[in-house]
């Protein structure tokens, strides 16, 4: 089997969005289930452009699980990295929308989310260190015995090829802020590629002004850093001295939870094909966009067809 272009470790789990927008979930009445978590994202967007894409996660032993499975094998993400966690049910999200920019999310991970039991030994490290791109999280690294598998990963991976460290920070998944950047900074010396929003690159390194936070990821090791900084767009560095500033796609926001997931498989073509480090932004941020205007996350993440003639149609505007 050949090796995967992009493989991708940490959260999946069922997203239940509301079909009435604008409505609070108390009076919500009917709903729409999906594919969803960042990690298992990212591989679904990655192979919408046709790369070789696979998921290192777990599900409950139950039919959302084995949706989850169906789901993924839809996609043309391999699932056989993908196991059951006996008694703990599959993760369900649900979320509300508020257009442009109110998406409160409620998420169902209890007891324990299956995709936090990840566990060393079970690891196919050869996998991890043949990929083309190994893609890892910041909630990975929030409990065990997940965080320590997430380590081990990045450790046996030795910064090969390319190695991204999804920032990701979700405060209900950690006791306190200073929590995760103390696992954030055993991490980060593994990565050679960094991604997250001012809040995220704050838990990582201290500071939310961009400039001052990506030389900072550049110290800890990180050869690009790339920031999403929301309506001033997105400040991608690299440690050589080239950097990319690139401003968001306009686009009538239906439900901005998928963007940035959108943004990583994108980043990951882009990577994969050795783009210019802006062309690899533009393109990034406008499959962003692309799924902003959209509903769903997974199911909505464009080809290479859609997010070119987004690119066209903005630069005509």
């Amino acid at each position: 089997m050949p090796a995967d272009e992009v493989l991708t470790m940490g959260r999946i789990g069922v997203d239940l969005y509301p079909q009435q927008i604008g409505v609070s979930l108390r009076e919500v009445r009917t709903f729409e289930k999906f594919l969803g978590g960042s990690a298992s994202n990212v591989a679904v967007a990655a192979a919408r452009y046709g790369r070789r894409a696979a998921v290192i996660t777990r599900t409950g032993n139950d039919p959302f699980g084995e949706f989850l499975h169906d789901a993924l094998r839809g996609f043309e993400v391999d699932d056989r990295f993908v196991t059951p966690v006996a008694g703990l049910p599959t993760p369900v999200t649900f979320c509300e929308i508020f257009p442009p920019d109110d998406f409160p999310l409620y998420f169902y991970r209890f007891p324990k989310a299956p995709d936090l039991e990840i566990r060393e030994q079970e690891l196919d490290l050869d996998a991890i260190r043949a990929a083309g791109i190994f893609w890892v999280t910041g909630t990975g690294l929030s409990q065990e015995p997940s965080r320590t598998a997430t380590l081990a990963a990045l450790k046996a991976r030795g910064k090969a090829g390319i190695t991204v460290f999804d920032l990701d920070y979700r405060p209900m998944f950690w006791e306190s802020r200073a929590e995760a950047r103390s696992w954030y900074a055993e991490a980060l010396p593994y990565a050679t590629v960094a991604v997250g929003n001012l809040d995220e690159v704050d838990t990582a390194v201290g500071v939310r002004e961009p400039a001052e936070a990506v030389q900072r990821l550049h110290a800890a090791g990180i050869e690009l850093a790339v920031i999403k900084q929301g309506p001033a767009g997105v400040l991608a560095s690299q440690v050589k001295g080239e950097q990319a500033e690139v401003p968001p796609v306009p686009v009538e926001v239906v439900n901005g939870l998928g963007a940035g997931d959108a943004f990583g498989g994108a980043l990951c073509h882009g990577l994969l094909a050795d783009w210019e480090l802006e062309a690899t932004m533009r393109f990034a941020n406008a499959a962003g966009a692309i799924v902003a205007s959209r509903l769903a996350c997974s199911d909505a993440m464009p080809t290479e067809a859609e997010v070119r003639r987004l690119i066209g149609e903005a630069g005509r505007a």
